[in-house]
C-alpha cells in the first residue's frame, strides 16, 4: 500500500500541575519541589535524563512561585540584577559548562539571588559534579546546593507519560496499545518520545489506527528488539 505523506502538526504540551504524573519513581524529586519556601540557601538543583520531566516540574513551579524561566546559555545577553529580584528557574545548566561566558554569568546570578534571598531552581541531566565547569567559584556553588533528582521511570510513570504523549497529539490509541508498549520498550523517557512520534508518523502515513499490531511493528522497525521479533503472531 502507497503510504501518504504525514501532515505534521504541532503537538500541544500540556505543562499543568494537573498533567504530571507522580509514582514512586518521582515523588520525592515533587516534593523536594513543593517545599521550594524552605530550600537550603535558597536554591535547588533538579536532574533527571531527557525527557523525565524536567521543564513540566520546572513550569509547575514557576506557576506557583512566580519565577521566569530561561536557558543558561542565554545568560550573558541577560540583565542580570534585574533577573535577580524575583524568583528564577535557569535550565539545561549543564550545558554552560566551557563556555567562560555562560559560567561566569551563572555564578554572578546566583551571587545576586542570594543576596536578594530569592529561590532559583537549576534543572540539569546530571548532578553538578559531572558538569565539567571550569570555573571553580561556580562549581562549587552548584554541588552546594540541594538536589532533587528524577529517577528512571517505573511501569506506572511510564504509562503515564505514554498517555500524556499521545494526547498532546491529540491521539486516542488502542486500549492495549500502552500496556504493550511498556512491557516491550526501553524503560527511559527518551525512547517514550521517539516511539510515539513514530507511531504518530506511521499511523498518519498509512492511514492506520494506532493498535497494538502497528505499536509492535515500529517496534521492530525501531529497535529490532529480539523479544518483539519472537513473540508469536497470535497475541497480535
Amino acid at each position: 500500500m502507497a503510504r501518504q505523506l504525514p501532515l505534521h502538526l504541532p503537538a500541544r504540551t500540556a505543562l499543568g500541575r494537573g498533567d504530571f504524573f507522580v509514582t514512586e519513581a518521582n515523588a520525592l524529586a515533587v516534593a523536594q519541589i513543593d517545599n521550594w519556601r524552605n530550600w537550603p540557601s535558597h536554591k535547588l538543583v533538579l536532574s533527571g535524563p531527557p525527557g523525565s520531566g524536567k521543564t513540566h516540574l520546572a513550569h509547575v513551579w514557576s506557576a506557583e512561585s512566580g519565577a521566569r524561566l530561561l536557558q543558561a546559555r542565554a545568560l550573558p545577553r541577560e540583565d542580570l540584577p534585574a533577573l535577580a529580584q524575583s524568583p528564577l528557574c535557569i535550565e539545561n545548566a549543564d550545558r554552560v559548562a566551557g563556555d567562560a561566558e555562560a559560567e561566569e554569568a551563572l555564578f554572578h546570578l546566583h551571587n545576586l539571588a542570594a543576596a536578594e534571598r530569592q529561590p532559583l531552581l537549576v534543572t540539569a541531566a546530571s548532578p553538578p559534579a559531572r558538569w565539567g565547569l571550569i570555573l571553580p567559584d561556580l562549581a562549587s556553588r552548584m554541588q552546594g546546593a540541594e538536589i532533587a533528582k528524577l529517577n528512571p521511570p517505573d511501569e506506572l510513570l511510564l504509562a503515564g507519560v505514554l498517555a500524556k504523549l499521545f494526547s498532546d497529539r491529540q491521539i486516542t490509541p488502542g486500549p492495549d496499545v500502552i500496556p504493550y508498549l511498556i512491557t516491550h520498550m526501553p524503560r527511559a523517557f527518551a525512547a517514550a518520545g521517539e516511539i510515539v512520534d513514530a507511531l504518530d508518523a506511521r499511523a498518519l502515513g498509512e492511514k492506520r489506527a494506532i493498535t497494538r499490531p502497528l505499536a509492535r511493528a515500529v517496534l521492530e522497525e525501531m529497535s529490532g528488539d529480539e523479544r518483539s521479533r519472537d513473540l508469536p503472531s497470535s497475541q497480535d
